[in-house]
């Protein structure tokens, strides 16, 4: 009963919010009482009767809502069947490619904040281990940063002994795992969440490296050492890694081969002797396995990283590596189908991805971006700075374009003239590209340029027009240009380097999974998980 009056009170509440939010645009309505309200929410909180899963796994795909998941699911489909996504008559083969999309129990969650319609992964990842609503850029803390909210995971290693574990393509003390474990008014506060990661006593921690290890000022005390004197096996190799035992006890695992932002790196450039997230998930099932139950928070966080920066491709490919990961706790399933509950949704979605673009009218050419032979952060890394050193002329940047990318120019291609625009629609849609061509048309390969030319003049000092900033965001103009043109040619594009307020899908299989049908508020998550296994 108590839980059932906490859960009324937490939609009473976001109820609440959300007709506060909304009331500078909508129009006045009949007021209702609290007996009112209150009614309404009980009725939304009927209880079902159902068992409690000892294995829980919880999938967050940062920056992943419904358009990550259905142009990667078309991708997919589109390169195992060899056919055309437009322009040609054939018909379009649609089969879920992606290993959750066929889970039994399929819904939506809207995400907004106590601050946003379009929030951040602090207060959404907040909602979703805690139940409470908070300002974006805060993680398990109240609005006036002094009440301290606990979390599902700590719920369920003090009150039923569960093993705990948390894994992350990204930082482990980044937003989205930090709130499984911390509790901070502001989500840059790395060091301090990485002081209640350590303290927080967790089985399992992988992924990305932690930031400011030594504090901001690098004079603190280092985190792993700490660690290790908190009684766990710190592993940073890959072989230290494939040692690992449920014997080891307390283990933190950091990927070998760090990239951008000391993170894992993207699944584009991933060698296939590196490990993937779903050899950190296979090792942590390994790790967590036991009589009494465990719960692991798997993030896929570099969806959202390759959406901020507009790079489709990366973004597909992290999405099916986070289906990769969901695989390997589906085999666990298998394994103990009555006791297990797998849930996969996102926190937010990032970038405002749309399948369908204006320069392609009804068409979409998914496989295009098969051409990307690596993400925009190792392209900034491993040539752009390049360019910038050595002066690199415009011409030969084309070259690494076109073995990089497969955009190439109409000399090079041997074409001549505007590509791309076919008779049939040029009354309708006279500029349309409806070929799935990879030659640059003039006016793409004249955004090229100019994007060039800034990237080499500009230093980190340079100040963005507002121009500027919507042409190429806070990234580095070439490589944004780059992905925006390929983008464009497969049919699909971005409003937004930042996050939007689109709802989220939810997928579950598994004991419990019907508490998680239908379309409610992302709190819910932390409420059906705490029914579920009965913690208060």
């Amino acid at each position: 009963m108590k839980r059932t009056f906490q859960r009324a009170a937490a939609l009473l509440s976001a109820v609440t919010l959300s007709v506060s939010l909304a009331a500078c645009t909508a129009a006045p309505s009949e007021p209702q009482t609290s007996s009112q309200q209150n009614s309404a929410a009980s009725q939304t909180v009927a209880e079902t009767k159902t068992g409690t899963p000892k294995y829980i796994f919880l999938f967050i795909g940062d920056g992943m809502s419904y358009p990550q998941i259905q142009s990667t699911n078309y991708y997919l489909s589109a390169l195992e069947n060899g056919t055309s996504m437009g322009g040609d008559g054939e018909v379009l083969a649609h089969e879920n490619a992606l290993s959750f999309v066929e889970f039994p129990v399929a819904d939506s969650a809207q995400t907004y904040d106590s601050t946003s319609f379009c929030p951040d992964s602090a207060s959404t990842a907040t909602s979703l281990s805690t139940g409470h609503k908070t300002h974006s850029g805060t993680i398990n803390m109240d609005e006036t940063g002094t009440v301290a909210y606990e979390t599902i995971s700590e719920k369920l290693k003090e009150q039923l002994g569960y093993k705990i574990g948390v894994v992350s393509s990204v930082n482990l003390n980044h937003a989205t795992p930090a709130a499984f474990y911390s509790h901070q008014v502001s989500r840059n506060s790395y060091y301090e969440i990485g002081l209640e990661m350590i303290d927080s006593g967790f089985d399992y921690f992988a992924g990305g490296a932690l930031l400011q290890p030594t504090g901001k000022e690098s004079d603190q005390e280092y985190l792993y050492g700490l660690a290790e004197e908190a009684g766990y096996t710190v592993a940073k190799t890959q072989a230290d890694a494939e040692a690992i035992s449920p014997d080891d006890g307390k283990v933190i695992l950091i990927d070998e081969h760090l990239a951008d932002g000391d993170a894992m790196a993207y699944e584009l450039d991933r060698a296939d002797d590196m490990w993937s997230l779903a050899d950190y998930v296979e090792k942590g099932i390994e790790c967590l396995d036991n009589d009494t139950g465990f719960f692991m928070m798997v993030e896929g966080g570099k969806i959202d990283w390759a959406c901020h920066a507009n790079d489709a491709a990366s973004t597909l490919h992290d999405t099916q590596a986070l289906s990769d990961a969901v695989e390997k706790a589906v085999e666990f399933y298998n394994e103990h189908p009555d006791e297990t509950l797998i849930l996969v949704t996102g926190d937010h979605e990032t970038g405002g991805l749309t399948i369908g673009y204006a320069g392609t009218n009804y068409d979409t050419f998914l496989q295009n971006l098969a051409n990307q032979k690596i993400s925009y952060a190792r392209y900034d890394s491993d040539y752009v700075a390049a360019y910038k050193e050595n002066g690199t002329s415009f011409e030969e940047v084309l070259n690494d374009v076109a073995d990089l990318f497969g955009l190439v120019t109409e000399e090079a291609s041997g074409q001549t003239g505007e590509t791309g625009v076919t008779q049939d629609n040029a009354d309708s849609h006279p500029t349309g590209v409806t070929s799935g061509s990879l030659v640059m048309a003039e006016y793409e390969l004249g955004l090229l340029r100019d994007a060039y030319d800034l990237t080499m003049t500009r230093t980190d000092d340079t100040e963005l027009t507002q121009a500027e900033y919507v042409l190429y965001g806070s990234y580095e103009p070439l490589s944004v240009t780059i992905t925006h043109i390929l983008n464009n040619k497969s049919g699909i594009d971005f409003t937004s380097y930042s996050h939007t307020g689109l709802p989220v899908a939810v997928f579950a299989m598994g004991e419990g999974q019907e508490l998680f049908e239908g379309y409610y508020d992302n709190t819910e998550v932390f409420f059906n998980l705490a029914e579920l296994t009965g913690v208060a």
